[in-house]
């Protein structure tokens, strides 16, 4: 239930607390009063509402997901918490249960939780491994257009760079990333000839008129250094549409200067970096006993390049990530602590909702007069009190208006779970 019920029309919303960075101004949070009038930001008065110096955001921007792998757990658990053991335990599951309709109602059901938890943007990874893109994709089409107007929608396609080449079927899925207007995607790993799968993977986008979307280096091996190999690509080839590079792991096990003249390549390039503390503290360092390594790339050290940093849910519910339902505030939560984004600069709000419009190309948000009016307002009146509850009575306003925020029930979905 959300701790205020608003009352309709046009609104005043006084005494709210706001990270300044949203304002452009300096300094932590700050509070002011926002008018609310014909789904926007007004600069007109309404109906006077004492929020009591409750913390609001801009509605979050979520660029880093996998609906198409979501809630699959009950049926497809990993076995040990590996890398290895999730990989091998979505191949069988993706072959065996993938059918349209399977990957349609778990998406829809992950999107309504999103929305619920305050999400107006999302860009998700979709399994491309042939014949999966030509069923996935035609999924997503019908998905974007059925939450239009609600979740802005993405989606990268998403093959092994093994499978990226000359001799694969990759150019087709290239073409129905073009066809759907998506990004092009692939994971980067070491493999002997991965510089020339990096300029065929870069030469198909190019043509393409397509962005890019690269998970990298998702291991804490020193030597897997694919970051480089890509950096150097898009210097080398003057690639100009943006280009997004995922996980990063490893960099946080490499040499100080190695990894400083890497993320020195990373700045030049222009390459947007997106981290996902929930999931690779799920599978990294893995091992019998405690783990000792968190798996979070240097974002500290990345941001003070100017690389554009953003952080995002990854997997929900599936082997990859046992957990999560698609809240950027848990988001928030969690990669404040494992980062230790606080005691560090005031603007770190930005790496869940600007940073991610920009890099994604989606509109961007904030409190100035004209723009949408949508917003996620949680009762805690700083930092401390929202991080230490999960903000589940917050209020999510959407268009002016406050939503619905009752989550969809898991047993919708077990009919899916069961197997023969």
């Amino acid at each position: 239930m959300d701790f205020l019920d608003l009352p309709p029309g046009p609104l005043t919303l006084k005494n709210l607390t706001v990270p300044a960075c949203f304002l452009a101004g300096s300094g932590d949070l700050t509070t002011r009063d926002l008018h609310i009038q014909d789904a926007r930001i007004s600069d007109q008065p309404g109906t006077e509402v004492d929020m009591k110096g409750a913390m609001a955001f801009p509605a979050f921007v979520d660029m880093h997901t996998h609906l198409d792998k979501g809630h699959i757990w009950p049926r497809a658990a990993n076995p040990d918490g590996s890398f290895n053991g999730a990989l091998a335990t979505v191949g069988a599951d993706r072959q065996a249960n993938w059918t349209a309709e399977d990957v349609a109602t778990r998406m829809d059901f992950a999107l309504r939780c999103a929305y619920a938890h305050g999400t107006r943007a999302l860009r998700t990874h979709i399994d491309s491994i042939p014949p999966q893109d030509d069923i996935s994709w035609p999924v997503f089409k019908e998905m974007r257009a059925r939450w239009q107007g609600r979740i802005d929608l993405q989606a990268a396609c998403l093959v092994g760079c093994d499978a990226v080449g000359l001799e694969t079927p990759f150019a087709h899925t290239a073409d129905l990333v073009a066809e759907a207007g998506g990004v092009l995607g692939m994971v980067a790993y070491p493999v002997p000839d991965i510089a020339e799968r990096v300029a065929y993977f870069f030469k198909l986008a190019g043509e393409r008129g397509l962005q890019a979307d690269l998970h990298v280096d998702e291991t804490l091996d020193p030597s897997s250094e694919t970051l480089r190999v890509i950096a150097k690509a898009v210097l080398e080839t003057g690639f100009d549409a943006p280009v997004t590079v995922g996980h990063l792991c490893s960099l946080s096990a490499q040499d100080p200067d190695r990894a400083g003249e890497t993320m020195d390549l990373v700045a030049e390039a222009g390459l947007h970096l997106v981290s996902l503390p929930m999931c690779n503290l799920y599978l990294q360092d893995r091992q019998d006993g405690t783990p000792r390594m968190r798996g979070i790339t240097l974002v500290h050290e990345l941001k003070a390049r100017g690389v554009n940093v953003s952080f995002a849910s990854d997997n929900t519910r599936d082997p990859f990530y046992a957990y999560g339902d698609l809240d950027m505030i848990e988001v928030m939560r969690e990669a404040t602590r494992i980062g230790h984004l606080d005691h560090s600069t005031t603007d770190w709000s930005h790496a869940f909702v600007t940073n991610p419009a920009k890099a994604c190309g989606f509109d961007l948000p904030g409190f100035e007069v004209g723009m949408p009016a949508d917003l996620v307002i949680c009762r805690a009146r700083n930092w401390t009190e929202l991080f230490a509850r999960p903000q589940a009575d917050r209020i999510v306003i959407r268009a002016g208006q406050q939503i619905d925020r009752q989550l969809p029930d898991y047993a919708e979905l077990d009919h899916l779970m069961r197997t023969p």
